[in-house]
C-alpha cells in the first residue's frame, strides 16, 4: 500500500515545486498520511493548486531556489531528510525565457544539492525530453540527444546528480518522466482538455494523429517517487530511471479510446491544432530498469486513467472551481505590504515574521516592501539578510528623510501587487488586521481603511486625536473618515491614481478619500509602539494638522471672510454708537486710550492671522511650482541583487510598472 510506504520515508519531507502539477499531487498524497511534509513554492503562477487544496499555512514554505541564502535558511530551519525536487521551467511552450530555464533547472538544483548531507535522500524530477531525438524506447544507458534548451538543462541536472552521488556521496536519483496525466494538470493541456470535452461528448482541437506519447497516470508517478526514495542506496545512487509504461500510444489511438470510453459521436478533426517543435512520432520509454531496481511499474491502463481523470474533474467541480482558479489571477492575488521605516530597526524582524505568517494563513502570494526613509539606526543592516533569504522582500533606501507619505508613494510606485497595504514600521498597525481588509476587498471594496476605535496612549493625547479628526471632517470639502490613518488596503487601480497625482506635498489619507471609489472601514485597536519612543511630538502633530487642513479645506479662508464682514459691521455700529453717545446720550463720554489700543491689537491680530492663512496657501502654491521629486532613492535591494545607480533604479521601476 502506498500509505505504508509513505510512512517509511524519513522526515521532514520537502516537496520543491509543490505548486506544480506533479508536485501538488505528490505533496497532497504524502500530506494525507503525515504532517511533516512541506510544500515549497516560488512559482506564483501555479500557486492556485495549493490554495484549492486548502494546505495549512504552516506547511507552505516560500523559497527561491535561485537564491542560495533562501535555500540555506529553510534547510537550517526545518532540517529535511527526504527531498523531492519537482521545480522546473521550460517544459511548456509558453515558458520561453532561456536564461530562466538554465537558472531554475541547473543553478536551482545546485543550490539544493549544496545544502544536502550524506543522510539526505534526494529524488529529482527529470524528463523524457533528455533523450530528445533518441526517443524510441531508449534505455537509461543510451545516448541522450537533447533537442531543446529545456532538454539540455535537464541533461545537465542529471549529470550533476551523478557527480554529487559519486564525488560527495549523496543519495540521489533522477526520474525521467514521460507523459504524466491526471488531476491538477493545467486545464489547457492535452489530456485535461480531451477529458473535459469528452464529458460533453465532443472533442477539442487535435494535432497530427501520428504523434505518439507514453502516458503514465499521476498515481503511478507519485508511487515512483516514493519508491525511489525508499530504494536509493550507494549501488544505484546518481542514476537515471525511465518512469514510463513502455507502451507507445499515438494521438489516433488515444482519441479512438476516448471516443469508445465516453460514447462520442463526433469525428475528430486532425491537424486543427499545430504540432509543437519537439513533437515526435516515436516517443515512448523503456521502464525495465525501474522495474528491476526500484520495484516500480505503471499499473493504471490508459482507459482507466482517462476515466479516473474524468471522475476527478467531476468531484472537484472542474468548470466552476478549477478552471476559474487557473485562468483568473484574482482568485490567487498578490498582496503588497509597504512599510515606512524610520527608527524602526528593532521592530522590522517582528513585522516581517508576522506579515509572512498572516499572508500564509490567508493563502495569498505576497510582496513586502520596506522603505528605509534615511533612518539613523541600523535599518539597512537589518533589512539585508531578510532580502537575501526571501525573494518576495524589497528594501528601498531614500537619500534623506522625506516623511512617511513620500515613503508610501515610493513603495507604491515600485509595487506589483493586486492590492497594497500601507503600514507604519513601528507595529502600531497590526498585520493581523489585514485578513479583515482582504475580506472587504474580496467583497468589492477598492479601499479599506483601519478605524482606530481605541488607542493605547495617554487620555489627553487620545482626546487631541479624536477632536482633530472630527474637526477636520467638518472643515474638509471632501468626506474624510474620522479616526482613520494611513493603515489601509488599496486596490491596484486606486494605487495607480494616487501615484499619478502631481502634488509634491501629499497627505495620503486625504487623497485616498479624494480619489473616491468604493470605500469602507474596519475597526481595530491601535497598540502602543513596541520599541523605542514615538517619532511624533506635539510640534509634529500640529504640523500634521496644519498639513491636513490646508490641503483639504478652505475653511480658514472662509472664516477670515466671515470675520471680515462681521468685524466691519461691528466697526460701523461702533462708529454710530460713538457719534450717538457723544452728541445724544452721553455728552460727557471721555475719549478712551485703552479702547483704541484694544481695538488696534484686536484688528491687528485678525489681520496677522488672515495673512498667515494666506501665507500657508501661498507657500503650498510655491512648493508645487518647484516640481521637485517627492523622494530620491539611493538604493533598491531585491534578493541578492542591489540597484544603486539612478539608471538601474529607473529601469527597475519601469520594468515593474509593466507587470
Amino acid at each position: 500500500m502506498l500509505q505504508d510506504k509513505i510512512l517509511q520515508l524519513k522526515g521532514p519531507i520537502f516537496v520543491f515545486g509543490a505548486s506544480g502539477f506533479i508536485g501538488a499531487n505528490l505533496f497532497a498524497q504524502i500530506f494525507r498520511v503525515r504532517r511533516d511534509c512541506y510544500a515549497l513554492t516560488h512559482d506564483a503562477t501555479k500557486a492556485w493548486r495549493l490554495k484549492l487544496l486548502d494546505v495549512p499555512a504552516e506547511n507552505v514554505v516560500h523559497c527561491d531556489i535561485l537564491s542560495d541564502n533562501s535555500v540555506k535558511e529553510i534547510f537550517e530551519r526545518y532540517k529535511p531528510q527526504t527531498i523531492f525536487n519537482l521545480a522546473a521551467y521550460g517544459a511548456y511552450s509558453k515558458q520561453k525565457n532561456v536564461v530562466l530555464t538554465y537558472e531554475t533547472n541547473v543553478t536551482g538544483t545546485v543550490n539544493i544539492l549544496e545544502n544536502c548531507t550524506a543522510s539526505t535522500v534526494y529524488i529529482h524530477a527529470g524528463s523524457s525530453s533528455e533523450y530528445g531525438f533518441n526517443c524510441a524506447a531508449p534505455k537509461e544507458t543510451d545516448r541522450v540527444e537533447p533537442n531543446s534548451h529545456y532538454a539540455v538543462s535537464k541533461v545537465s541536472a542529471a549529470y550533476m546528480l551523478e557527480f554529487y552521488a559519486r564525488v560527495h556521496g549523496l543519495k540521489t536519483l533522477n526520474l525521467r518522466l514521460y507523459s504524466i496525466y491526471g488531476g491538477w494538470e493545467e486545464p489547457d493541456r492535452l489530456i485535461p482538455r480531451l477529458v473535459e470535452e469528452a464529458r460533453k461528448e465532443s472533442l477539442p482541437p487535435l494535432v497530427s494523429p501520428d504523434i505518439s506519447r507514453d502516458f503514465v497516470y499521476i498515481d503511478d508517478c507519485v508511487e515512483a517517487f516514493v519508491q525511489a526514495a525508499l530504494k536509493v542506496d550507494k549501488t544505484i545512487s546518481g542514476r537515471s530511471y525511465n518512469i514510463a509504461t513502455g507502451q507507445k500510444t499515438t494521438m489516433r489511438e488515444l482519441v479512438d479510446l476516448t471516443i469508445s470510453e465516453f460514447g462520442i459521436g463526433q469525428t475528430p478533426v486532425w491537424g486543427s491544432m499545430g504540432n509543437r517543435n519537439w513533437d515526435l512520432s516515436d516517443w515512448y520509454g523503456d521502464p525495465l530498469a525501474a522495474n528491476a531496481d526500484l520495484d516500480w511499474r505503471a499499473t493504471t491502463p490508459l482507459k482507466e486513467g482517462l476515466r479516473q481523470t474524468a471522475n476527478w474533474q467531476i468531484e472537484h467541480h472542474y468548470e466552476d472551481r478549477v478552471i476559474p482558479a487557473f485562468k483568473t489571477p484574482a482568485l490567487n492575488p498578490v498582496i503588497t505590504a509597504i512599510i515606512a521605516c524610520y527608527k524602526d530597526a528593532q521592530a522590522i524582524p517582528y513585522m516581517y515574521d508576522r506579515l509572512v505568517k498572516t499572508f500564509n494563513e490567508m493563502k495569498v502570494r505576497y510582496e513586502i516592501i520596506f522603505v528605509n526613509d534615511n533612518s539613523p539606526d541600523n535599518t539597512e543592516e537589518v533589512l539585508q539578510p531578510i532580502c537575501a533569504k526571501d525573494p518576495n522582500v524589497i528594501a528601498i533606501t531614500h537619500s534623506r528623510n522625506f516623511g512617511s507619505q513620500s515613503a508610501f508613494l515610493s513603495g507604491m510606485e515600485i509595487s506589483t501587487g493586486d492590492a497594497v497595504v500601507l503600514m507604519d514600521g513601528d507595529l502600531q498597525d497590526p498585520p493581523e488586521v489585514i485578513p479583515q481588509f482582504y475580506e472587504k476587498w474580496q467583497q468589492g471594496y477598492d479601499v479599506t481603511y483601519g478605524v482606530r476605535v481605541k488607542r493605547e496612549m495617554a487620555p489627553s493625547v487620545h482626546f487631541f486625536y479624536r477632536t482633530f479628526y472630527r474637526l477636520f471632517k467638518k472643515m474638509s470639502y471632501i468626506n474624510i473618515p474620522v479616526d482613520a490613518g494611513d493603515f489601509s488596503m488599496i486596490d491596484r487601480k486606486v494605487v495607480r491614481e494616487l501615484v499619478a497625482l502631481p502634488e509634491t506635498e501629499q497627505f495620503l489619507r486625504g487623497l485616498r478619500a479624494w480619489v473616491g471609489f468604493k470605500q469602507t472601514g474596519v475597526d481595530y485597536v491601535r497598540p502602543e509602539r513596541m520599541f523605542g519612543v514615538s517619532t511624533n511630538n506635539w510640534t509634529k502633530n500640529i504640523w500634521w494638522a496644519k498639513k491636513a487642513i490646508f490641503s483639504f479645506s478652505f475653511a480658514p479662508l472662509e472664516a477670515m471672510s466671515y470675520a471680515g464682514f462681521i468685524l466691519t459691521g461691528l466697526s460701523i455700529l461702533g462708529i454710530l454708537w460713538q457719534i450717538l453717545a457723544k452728541f445724544v446720550f452721553f455728552p460727557d463720554t471721555p475719549a478712551g486710550l485703552s479702547t483704541v489700543i484694544i481695538l488696534v491689537m484686536f484688528f491687528g491680530g485678525i489681520n496677522l492671522l488672515g495673512v498667515s492663512f494666506l501665507g500657508e496657501y501661498i507657500s503650498k502654491i510655491f512648493e508645487e511650482t518647484k516640481k521637485r521629486p517627492k523622494f530620491i532613492r539611493t538604493k533598491v535591494r531585491k534578493g541578492n541583487q542591489t540597484y544603486k545607480t539612478a539608471s538601474e533604479i529607473a529601469a527597475l521601476v519601469q520594468a515593474r510598472k509593466t507587470k
